[in-house]
């Protein structure tokens, strides 16, 4: 203990024969980058998206807030619009990874926005009728979903897709996309563990002429 406060007492001193000037510098970045951290962490952040997968929903260019405090008091629910890392990307946890996942600086883990359709201990299956028409059951009820592009999918269930029926395990959720027929989502890549959300999505704010508010 005796040299861990001899090596703090030696570093203040060396830190404190640096120019004022130069100090004030390291002392505004080091304040902004822990407030960046602290605001995108227990608060929030701003996604743009990317593709069409949430077509008509989200459209590739929108801008959306991204809460993430109420992860901390409750679980995602059915119908909740989710920013996420798939289950099958890797996230390495070198300080420098996990420096730029708090802070978004030149963050290159890939992150994804689909729908809760499936929550834990659900069964989930999805029906397709002799029309070409599918629809998902939850617990053996169809599901009303306004907010798809359409219920005709362009690719519907085969053998190698998760389809069901099964029952959704703890801590798992069945992700979907709102343009089912190009959403690479649950159906291909399978339930996704808890622990990848990142956070909810709750304001589309851009472009102004699409402002939304989601539940």
């Amino acid at each position: 203990m005796k040299s861990i406060r001899e090596l703090i007492k030696n570093l203040k001193n060396e830190y404190m024969k640096i120019n004022p000037m130069a100090r004030e510098i390291i002392e505004t970045v080091v304040f902004v980058v822990v407030m960046v951290i602290i605001i995108r962490f227990f608060i929030g952040e701003i996604r743009w998206i990317p593709s069409g997968s949430m077509r008509p929903t989200l459209i590739e260019g929108d801008r959306i807030i991204v809460e993430r405090f109420s992860r901390f008091y409750k679980s995602p629910e059915r119908g909740d619009i989710m920013v996420f890392y798939p289950p099958f990307e890797k996230l390495p946890n070198t300080p420098w990874r996990i420096f730029s996942r708090l802070t978004g600086f030149f963050c290159k883990d890939v992150a994804y926005i689909k729908r809760v359709v499936g929550v834990p201990g659900d069964k989930f299956e999805i029906k397709t009728d002799s029309n070409g028409k599918s629809t998902v059951f939850i617990n053996d009820k169809p599901l009303e979903e306004k907010y798809i592009m359409s219920a005709y999918y362009e690719k519907p269930c085969t053998e190698d897709m998760l389809c069901g029926p099964v029952i959704i395990p703890e801590h798992k959720y069945f992700m979907m996309g709102d343009n089912r027929g190009n959403s690479y989502d649950s159906r291909w890549w399978g339930f996704l563990p808890d622990d990848r959300f990142v956070g909810r999505a709750v304001i589309l704010f851009w472009p102004l002429n699409r402002v939304n508010v989601f539940k």
